[in-house]
């Protein structure tokens, strides 16, 4: 049997926030929680979704749905679906209405370091011409 392909949904979140929640800022420690989930479950990411109040029928969550690419959809948590997404439950019934599976990886969150939070600022503010995190 072919493994399971998943879209992992982060979230998009202004650096302003990042004392308050850093996780919720930090689209990389997000998406890594969702690339753990699915390795445990012998699941393959597919696609990385990086998004903020998008409408649960908009194209770009669906393309590699009905492109045979995407079998499910995981997020971290509910916090960062409720940021990503317009309406979880509107997307949920559209996950529902398409046979496709909405999960939430529902793992520890990072505890985080001043360090750490620096990091994360670098990262986030440096210019953006090229750059990719790394």
């Amino acid at each position: 049997m072919d493994e399971l392909r998943v879209a992992a949904i982060a979230s998009l979140a202004p650096l302003e926030d990042l004392d308050a929640d850093p996780f919720a800022v930090d689209t990389r420690s997000q998406q890594a929680m969702c690339a753990r989930w699915a390795e445990g479950r012998g699941y393959v990411v597919t696609r990385h979704l990086l998004v903020y109040g998008l409408r649960a029928d908009h194209c770009g969550l669906w393309h590699d749905v009905d492109a045979g690419r995407v079998d499910l959809f995981v997020a971290a948590n509910r916090r960062v679906l409720d940021r990503a997404l317009h309406s979880v439950e509107e997307f949920a019934a559209e996950c529902g209405r398409r046979g496709v599976r909405l999960e939430t990886a529902g793992l520890d969150e990072p505890r985080y370091t001043s360090a750490m939070k620096a990091e994360v600022h670098r990262r986030l503010s440096m210019p953006t011409a090229g750059y990719d995190g790394t």
